[in-house]
């Protein structure tokens, strides 16, 4: 079987045949992941530039970490470091890279659409690490890859709460379509002024902005941080009000009188969102997403790769 799409923009470009390709190849990488030799040839003649114009260390790592369990040639791009910061275009520095022979373009940018604007104008496959506001795919498959690992291989039918800054989050976009494609029951939670207006317009989904109601309801909390960088005017009076009123905590989960799993895309608000002895608590798979983020992403350059063969 092969990927509808040569690129993964976001999920929303995604079948639901595509989705299960992708989570059912990262469970045999996974395996792979677990031997003593964990690199396999699979992208040995394959060329890839992870072009990343905004921080991150998780997504970062994860995706050069794949590149080279599949034993790919990478190229590591640091926009401060780069001729855009002397006013060369992106696609002027792309076309550049590409001129090195790339095969296979890993971005991750600040403006929504980015890669989108790259895939109408070269021929390499684009891999979206994650565009503004707009979409952080792989982050969804990973999460949706350990929902499996916890609850079973179907998603239909499995109640996911997704908490916190929903405005700001590519995270919760790519959730939603991922979730709701798949057959899951999915409710956004966490302050009115964090909650986009469209939402229940654009997907299916129920808001609730009680945080409470939201975790009694679910099987399983997806809790996202402040993108505080992201805000360019008060939407809530304080981080300690924030975490008081919206912050997930020993005590809130223990009044519930059933158990849920917690999810964190990462890097955690500690004493925000979510207290410590959550984040470490049994109930996380806080880690465990971070694992399955190489195989997931092993997954999509193997199959975008065999795809452009």
């Amino acid at each position: 079987m092969k990927l509808s799409t040569r690129n993964l923009l976001g999920i929303r470009d995604l079948t639901k045949e595509d989705i299960t390709l992708i989570l059912d190849t990262a469970a045999q990488f996974k395996e792979v992941l677990q031997r003593p030799v964990k690199k396999v040839p699979s992208l040995r003649d394959v060329t890839i530039v992870n072009l990343f114009f905004e921080n991150s260390t998780r997504t970062r790592m994860s995706f050069e970490l794949a590149e080279k369990r599949l034993s790919a040639d990478t190229l590591n791009f640091s926009a401060s470091s780069s001729s855009t910061k002397k006013g060369e275009t992106l696609l002027d520095t792309v076309n550049n890279i590409l001129s090195m022979k790339v095969d296979m373009v890993v971005m991750r940018h600040s403006a929504s659409g980015a890669p989108h604007f790259l895939a109408k104008h070269i021929p390499a496959a684009i891999v979206n690490a994650g565009d503004g506001i707009n979409e952080h795919p792989t982050q969804a498959l990973l999460e949706a890859l350990s929902i499996q690992e916890r609850f079973g291989r179907n998603l239909e039918g499995r109640k996911v709460a997704i908490l916190g800054d929903i405005s700001h989050s590519r995270v919760a976009m790519s959730d939603m379509y991922l979730l709701t494609k798949m057959g899951a029951e999915v409710t956004i939670a966490g302050p009115p002024t964090l909650i986009p207006k469209y939402l229940t317009d654009a997907f299916d989904v129920r808001v609730e902005y009680d945080i409470k109601k939201a975790l009694q309801w679910c099987d399983v909390a997806n809790v996202l941080r402040i993108q505080l960088e992201r805000l360019d005017q008060p939407l809530f009076s304080s981080l300690r009000e924030y975490n008081l009123q919206y912050g997930v905590n020993r005590k809130l989960l223990e009044s519930l009188g059933k158990e849920i799993t917690i999810m964190h895309p990462g890097p955690i608000n500690r004493g925000v969102e979510l207290d410590s002895d959550v984040a470490d608590g049994p109930c996380s798979i806080i880690l465990p997403e971070v694992e399955n983020g190489v195989a997931v992403r092993m997954a999509v350059l193997y199959l975008l790769a065999d795809r452009n063969n």
